[in-house]
């Protein structure tokens, strides 16, 4: 994955000059970036653009169009969005770190991440923002199953969930109902660690949790809803990328307890 410095590669050539039109730092500093990564989901993207700024009137909101060729970037601009636009097809963890790297430039001190396909509830953002705004997390995960709810998951994937919940708790990891949601709310500090070489850009999942956790980051979860994924559509997440998980997963987390803990300190905007 590109460091920091290279922000401008992952991007667009005239991503950087919109951004700045768009969104300049002196109005971003010590606010909120709801960040939603996004491919093919021209249909669906207006649609969480606007109940994300329902949510929380005046936030900013930012679409990272990975390489789509449907009109997404378009229908989330429409929608009152920022978007920042991949060339080609670059991975889900590759459009999210784009939204950090463009947070870190921009000088937000929180971000929350939601997908495009209208699983996430924006009206849930305030709920993962409280941890966050008390100083009691680094990382908030809204969770499917940290209180009994009437999500349904399917066998397959269910029992998946509880491996890598038992894996990351023997790693030494901390106890996470839910470690396969991506529907999360990060502080400065921690969507700054996701900007260096050790994230992933196919697959940021219980790895992400364990580095973070290694890195002295205090995870919490929250209770949120979720709808289902619609029928018949392919998110981000899968795809033949999700043949080759669980080989890919065993060894990112073996590779997130060899890694050292980074020497970071907290800019708040510079």
């Amino acid at each position: 994955m590109r460091s920091l410095a290279s922000h401008d590669a992952c991007l667009s050539p005239a991503a950087p000059r919109m951004v700045t039109r768009a969104m300049g730092s002196p109005g971003a500093r010590n606010g909120t970036l709801v960040a939603i990564p996004a491919f093919r989901e021209a249909v669906r993207v207006a649609s969480v653009v606007a109940r994300s700024q329902n949510a929380m009137p005046g936030v900013h909101v930012v679409v990272v169009d990975d390489g789509s060729q449907d009109g997404t970037s378009e229908a989330a601009r429409e929608a009152g969005a920022l978007t920042l636009r991949h060339p080609f097809n670059l991975g889900y963890g590759a459009a999210l770190q784009t939204a950090y790297k463009h947070a870190v430039r921009h000088g937000y001190e929180r971000l929350v991440q939601l997908d495009a396909d209208g699983q996430h509830d924006p009206a849930d953002i305030p709920r993962l923002l409280a941890p966050l705004e008390r100083d009691d997390a680094d990382v908030v995960i809204g969770s499917r199953f940290v209180v009994p709810a009437a999500y349904r998951m399917s066998a397959g994937r269910s029992v998946g969930r509880r491996v890598l919940g038992r894996v990351l708790e023997a790693l030494g990891g901390p106890r996470i109902a839910d470690p396969t949601s991506g529907f999360q709310a990060l502080s400065r500090r921690a969507f700054k660690v996701c900007c260096s070489d050790f994230f992933p850009v196919d697959f940021p999942d219980v790895d992400v949790l364990l580095f973070l956790h290694r890195q002295g980051l205090r995870l919490v979860e929250v209770p949120v809803k979720m709808a289902q994924n619609p029928a018949g559509h392919r998110s981000m997440h899968g795809g033949m990328r999700a043949v080759y998980y669980p080989y890919k997963m065993s060894l990112a987390l073996l590779r997130a307890i060899a890694l050292p803990r980074l020497a970071l300190t907290v800019d708040h905007g510079s």
